[in-house]
């Protein structure tokens, strides 16, 4: 199964890789078409090929170092603009130079940070106006030439610089959102440590009320209470260290846990709900108690990840016509895994605006030491699986 993918972000490896394949065959017949150019003004064409190559191989390979790649594309076209002034050679950039420069610009601007950004930004910037000195240069010697080389490098680089940016926005946005989505989960679980808490400590009081009282009278109780207090105390330590740092003012404390024997509610709510078309829903439970004595974060993990999975299903999975639920557990793990068997075809499943709720739960289930992913199934549907340690015994 594939890891969550998280909304809005970068595109995943396989529309990398096409979108690399597509710029090489761009790259490709823009060093044929311009190095025939050359050829047929009587110019150098293998050295308008040669910068062209270089520049356009670190644009391919951006994806290893942002930087080095934008440096290398940058240090090439600049080295080959001083070379054309000096020995007179063909005017660079070229064709091919003059597509990639932006690719690598753009790319540079997105991720780097501000100082490196601003870097590359006018790296870009001194390649445009090395374009532009070379033409007023030919203006000035009365050699024809026309202003578009260096036209279309300028738009160029003020496409990729803005580009660049708005993606830059958009990411920073993205990632505000991850992480309001992930306080948000932090609070709740917070929350919900308090109130495991607050039993077990109520618990420890009143036992070493009763001790007090206990070694007062001098009775057999004593040991008794003081192994209450033992098992309480663990009990406490073992909540809190399922959650340790996640921290807030216990004024807050409020909230409700759903057990597992609550999924057939939720799932009856499910199917009820909504149109007629909505999948049917299989539930598949556990042998054993229905209430395990899971700690209360747990239970309501369990509840919130067949929740937010069986939100999706509605929401993204028109086409599926049955789902379902399986909670299992065992000495090592607790397993939920919510699967349906909608067509292959049809909008991904994550959108891109929106739909953070499984970001959360694998914040949630993170911190609860576990796992979570999301892909499609072997043959059609889609799955979202969970996966916990089984809390340790008192």
């Amino acid at each position: 199964m594939k890891p969550l993918d998280l909304p809005g972000g970068r595109p995943g490896a396989a529309i990398r890789v096409a979108i690399n394949v597509g710029l090489a065959v761009v790259f490709a017949a823009a060093l044929a078409i311009g190095g025939r150019a050359v050829a047929d003004y009587g110019g150098d064409w293998a050295f308008d090929v040669a910068v062209g190559t270089v520049v356009c191989v670190a644009a391919l390979a951006r994806e290893r170092s942002r930087l080095w790649a934008a440096a290398i594309g940058l240090a090439a076209a600049g080295a080959a603009e001083l070379a054309a002034w000096r020995w007179d050679l063909p005017g660079q950039p070229g064709g091919a130079t003059a597509l990639a420069l932006p690719v690598l610009v753009g790319a540079a601007v997105r991720v780097l940070p501000p100082r490196q950004a601003v870097v590359v930004a006018a790296g870009g910037a001194a390649v445009v106006a090395g374009s532009i000195e070379r033409y007023l240069a030919f203006i000035a010697d009365g050699t024809p030439s026309t202003f578009t080389a260096p036209k279309l490098v300028g738009l160029g680089w003020g496409a990729a610089l803005g580009v660049g940016l708005w993606l830059r926005l958009l990411d920073a946005r993205r990632q505000a959102a991850i992480e309001a989505v992930r306080r948000a989960e932090r609070l709740d679980l917070a929350r919900e440590l308090h109130d495991a808490a607050a039993h077990h400590i109520t618990g420890i009081v009143l036992q070493a009320q009763a001790a007090r009282i206990a070694s007062r009278k001098r009775t057999e109780t004593l040991d008794d209470a003081l192994a209450g207090i033992e098992a309480a105390g663990t009990d406490a330590l073992t909540s809190m260290r399922r959650v340790i740092g996640l921290l807030r003012d216990a004024g807050d404390a409020s909230g409700r846990t759903h057990g597992p024997e609550q999924l057939a509610e939720l799932v009856e709510r499910f199917s009820r709900r909504g149109p007629a078309a909505r999948p049917a829903v299989r539930l598949r439970l556990p042998d054993g108690p229905a209430d395990p004595a899971w700690p209360p974060e747990v239970v309501t993990t369990v509840y919130r990840v067949v929740q937010e999975a069986l939100t999706n299903v509605a929401q993204h999975a028109a086409g599926a016509r049955e789902v379902t639920v399986t909670l299992a557990h065992d000495r090592q793990a607790i397993t939920v895994e919510v699967t349906d068997d909608a067509p292959p075809a049809g909008p991904r499943r994550l959108p891109t605006a929106g739909g953070y709720g499984l970001v959360g739960m694998r914040e949630r289930i993170e911190a609860l030491g576990g796992t979570l992913s999301a892909g499609p199934g072997p043959e059609a549907g889609w799955s979202v699986l969970a996966t916990l340690p089984t809390p340790a015994g008192p």
